[in-house]
Parts: structure tokens; sequence; C-alpha cells
């Protein structure tokens, strides 16, 4: 890390000085450094969980505007973007020390132009075949990967105490991106928006006009201003600059693993249950519309992951975590009490009420898990440095190094709850006729991680706030 004696200034692209653990330097600049970062990351990956999710909203629609796909391939085209996302995190949690924060946010945020214009115009072809959609719907997982990158980054410009809070806001109002999607798509494809970019609407049995294609479209023009937004006013630090062989060590440490399982309770449930929620809620309760209420969930949350990283700075992120866990498996129990059985009965407003419990634990959880990583990385990364004889700006550059790369790829194995959590409840309803069996499996889940916390973390709490 260089210490230059020359002021800076704030809005340079890049910074060669950044001390976030200094109260001074803090106090000075960087809190205002951060923060004008934090809340342009923040809009940026808000678009790309809308644009993650998409196809949770146009599949749906597909057979409509005269698509005559089977329901397999619907289900397909809505699980592919959360495995693609959940791979493409892996080589997106690298890349923030690779090219610098502000120009790999500027062309990440960018490049989801590409799906979203392709499937604008893809979806009023009804001659477009379903592998053309398929690449789509991958594509669709660039936007999914983002979420690695940009908490890395932001991660980066924070110290230590507030960690928790700052990554709590850009992953808590990031992750509002599903509930916004899934509120404002259904509004958008009502209305002639982009007619003038042929945009034509398809005539339905009520007479109605369904404009597909703005579910896609709408997104574009926000898009496109965020990544100029980044471009020209977020920054590069040169101290977080890092080779890939300098961050692949990361992946030997037992900690990544173990806070990898316990990640993938918390956000895999998230983007989870946002997946599969709706579709779900419509094979138990047939009658209810739930579209009408699928973004409440996501809301609720993306709203807990927002707040749960300031919760977790106060009580420390094991607590939270360890608390989180048994309310989850608890609640996790009860939904067997909702259920119909055979068809009859079943009790939806109790479905719904312990769905969202769920939704917000599972935000709560993603927080304190985030801020667990961030604090147990610090502390494992800067006493190995010091132990080897390396001056306290060299542990704090590793430890800061070996954060953001843990954050990335850890991220990236949350993720894939978004691929198998939907297929678990396909799979669980075509062999019972009942989502019982695979909630039967996450109640297990998060039993063994209440027992994975306690005896890694729980015992060692004061270590671990």
């Amino acid at each position: 890390m260089s210490h230059s004696s020359a002021p800076e200034r704030d809005n340079g692209a890049v910074i060669t000085e950044w001390r976030p653990e200094d109260p001074a330097f803090w106090e000075q600049r960087g809190h205002r450094v951060a923060s004008r970062n934090l809340w342009i990351s923040v809009p940026c990956l808000l678009l790309a969980f809308c644009v993650w999710m998409l196809f949770s909203a146009v599949a749906v629609n597909l057979p409509k505007v005269g698509f005559t796909f089977t329901t397999d391939q619907l289900f397909m085209l809505t699980a592919l973007p959360s495995l693609s996302g959940a791979l493409l995190r892996v080589p997106y949690a690298f890349m923030v020390p690779v090219f610098g924060g502000r120009r790999w946010t500027a062309f990440s945020t960018g490049i989801m132009i590409v799906p979203c214009v392709w499937l604008g115009f893809a979806v009023q072809d009804t001659s477009t075949p379903f592998s053309v959609f398929v690449i789509i719907s991958l594509l669709c997982g660039f936007a999914g990967a983002n979420f690695a990158s940009s908490m890395a980054n932001i991660s980066f410009f924070f110290p230590k105490a507030k960690q928790g809070g700052a990554l709590g806001i850009n992953g808590g109002l990031g992750n509002m991106g599903v509930s916004v999607m899934q509120l404002i798509a259904p509004l958008a494809i009502s209305v002639s928006i982009f007619a003038a970019f042929g945009g034509g609407g398809v005539t339905q049995p009520d007479g109605s006009s369904l404009f597909l294609q703005n579910a896609a479209w709408i997104w574009v023009p926000f898009l496109v201003i965020f990544t100029l937004a980044s471009w020209f006013f977020m920054n590069d630090l040169s101290a977080s600059k890092a080779s890939l062989s300098e961050q692949l060590p990361v992946l030997k440490r037992g900690h990544l693993w173990v806070m990898a399982l316990l990640y993938l309770a918390t956000f895999g449930s998230f983007i989870g249950f946002s997946a599969g929620f709706a579709m779900l809620s419509k094979t138990q309760f047939p009658e209810i519309q739930i579209l009408h209420f699928a973004f409440f969930g996501p809301f609720i949350g993306a709203l807990a992951r927002s707040v749960g990283g300031m919760i977790s700075d106060r009580l420390g992120g094991t607590r939270v975590t360890l608390v989180n866990f048994v309310v989850m498996a608890i609640f996790c129990a009860l939904l067997f009490l909702t259920l119909p059985t055979n068809g009859q009965g079943g009790n939806f407003t109790a479905f719904f009420g312990v769905f969202m419990v769920l939704f917000l634990t599972a935000g709560l959880g993603s927080a304190s898990t985030f801020q667990m990583i961030s604090v147990i990385f610090r502390k494992l990364t800067m006493d190995r440095v010091k132990a080897q004889g390396g001056n306290e700006a060299q542990a704090m550059r590793e430890a800061a190094t070996d954060t953001a790369a843990a954050l990335g790829f850890i991220s990236a194995i949350g993720a894939i709850g978004g691929f198998f959590i939907p297929k678990a409840f396909g799979i669980s309803l075509d062999l019972t006729g009942s989502p019982a069996g695979a909630m039967k499996v996450f109640l297990v889940f998060y039993i063994a991680c209440v027992v994975i916390t306690w005896l890694v973390y729980g015992r060692n709490t004061k270590k671990n706030k």
C-alpha cells in the first residue's frame, strides 16, 4: 500500500491511498468516498437481480403470446439463470482485485443490456426456438454473478467495524431487485411503452394487449444510466489490486467451506424461495391469485438483509446467525401444518405467514453470515501475516484481499440454492404430489446448520463478533 503525501481528489478514478481502519482518514475522506461508491453500487446490484430473475416473470407468460413450450421447458428457463449465475460467481469473485471495482462494475452492469435487448425481440417472434431462449436464460446468469464482485468490491471500502452494515445495505437493497422485478414487470407488460422500437402487443382473450417484451426492455435505460454512473463516479482502489494467484489460496481455508454451507442455507433459501414460492403456492392453493402477493416475500427478505448487517455489527454475526437458524428450523417445521393433504384442507393465510417468516430469516441470515465471513477472514489472515513477520500495512492489505475473495466465492455456493430449491419442490411434487418431502430435507439442513454454527463458532462467540 502506498502512502502519498499529495492530496487526491475524492472523485479520482484510481485512489492510491486507502486506510479505512485509520479513524482520522475515515472521518476526513474515507467515509465520503466509500458512501459514494456504495450508493452507486446498490442500484447496479438491484438491476442485476431484476435481470437475473427476469425469466420468472417472462416464462409464465410465454404461452400467452403464442409459444407452445412444455411446462418442464418453462421451469427449465426459470432455473437456468440461477445455475449459470452460481457458476459465474466463481470467476466474478476474483475480478475486482484484477481489474478494479470501477471498471468491473461498469462492465458487468453494461453487459446485462445484451440479454435484455435480445429477449425483448425473441418474445415477439413465435418461431424463436427453445434453444435461443435457453441461451438468453443462461446469459441472464451473468446478472446473478454480479453479486460476488459487487460485495467483494464494497468490502474493500469499509473498515471492519462497519462492514456488516455496508454489506447488508449493498446486498439487501440489491436483493430488493427480485421484488422490484416481480412488481414492475407485470405492470410494464400491460402498457405500450416501446412502440417506437417495434414493440407490438398480443391481444388476449379478454381484449387487453400483452407487451411481453417490456418485461426485458424496461430495464435497459436504467442499465445504461448506471453503467455510465459507475464508470464516471466510482473508484478503483490500487490497494485492492491482487493477481489471481494471490487470491486462490483462500480456497484452502476450512472456514471457507463451513461458511459456504451456512450461506447456502441463508441466501440459498432466499433466492430459492423467491424463484419457487409463486409456483409452489399455485400448486397447493390454485384458487389464490398468488401473483398479487408474490413480491412480498423477496421484499421482506431484502429489507431484513439491509438491517441484518447493522444488527450483526452490534450483537455479533455468530449470535444472530445461530438464533436465526433456530427460527428457520421451527418455521420450516410449522409449514407442514399449513399444507393441504391430498388436495384437501390447508390454510393459505398460515402458509403465507410462515413463508414470510422464512423469507425474513433468510434475509437476516444472509447478512449475519456475511458479517461473520468478514470478521473471520480478516482475523485469520492478519494473524497469519503477522506470525510470518509481516507489518500491519501488509497484513491489512492481504486481509482485505482474502476477505473479498472469500465473500465472492462463498456467494457463488449460496446462489446454487436458486436452482436446487425449485427443483426439489418439483421433484417432491412429481413423486408424492406434495412439497412435504422437499421441506423435510430443508428442515434437516437447517437443524444441521444450528449444530455446525454452535460447534464451530458459537463456543467462541466473543472472538467472532
